[in-house]
C-alpha cells in the first residue's frame, strides 16, 4: 500500500454508506492502513482509531419506508442493527479483520462504516481498503 493513495476525509469522524456487488450475509470486516514504515513520517496518525459497522434495509428502501417487514427495521423498531464497535490497532498489520459482533440472520445489499475518531491526525482521517467479508444469499 503506497502511503497518501487513500480515502481521505475532513477531521476524525465520518461515516461511508458501502454497496455490496451481491446481497451478503457478513461475517467479517478488513480495514486497511498504509504502515507506518511506508509512511514518509514513519507515523500512522491519519488511521482510523475506533469505528462501528451496521447494516438496514431503510438504506435501500429511503426514508419514509412504513412496511415494517421490508424496511428492515427489527422488533424494537431500530431503522439500523450494529454489528459491532472495534479499534485498529496501527501497531498491528496494516490490513486487520474484525470477526462482526452480533450475527443476523439475513444479508444486506449495504453496510455501513463509521469511524469515530483516528490516531491523533487533527486534519483528516485515511483509509486505503474496505474489504466485506461473508456468504452471498
Amino acid at each position: 500500500t503506497l502511503s497518501g493513495y487513500c480515502w481521505p476525509f475532513q477531521g476524525s469522524r465520518s461515516e461511508v454508506l458501502i454497496r455490496l456487488p451481491a446481497q451478503i450475509l457478513p461475517i467479517a470486516i478488513s480495514i486497511e492502513h498504509a504502515s507506518m514504515r511506508a509512511s514518509p513520517l514513519g507515523t500512522a496518525s491519519s488511521a482510523p482509531r475506533d469505528f462501528t459497522v451496521c447494516v438496514s434495509l431503510c438504506w435501500v428502501l429511503g426514508p419514509g419506508t412504513w412496511l415494517r417487514e421490508k424496511a428492515g427495521l427489527d422488533e424494537e423498531g431500530k431503522e439500523e442493527t450494529s454489528l459491532g464497535t472495534f479499534s485498529y490497532n496501527v501497531q498491528s498489520k496494516p490490513m486487520q479483520t474484525f470477526p462482526l459482533q452480533n450475527g443476523i440472520p439475513r444479508a444486506f445489499r449495504f453496510l455501513k462504516l463509521g469511524i469515530q475518531s483516528n490516531w491523533g491526525k487533527p486534519g483528516y482521517t485515511c483509509i486505503y481498503r474496505v474489504q466485506v467479508h461473508g456468504k452471498t444469499a
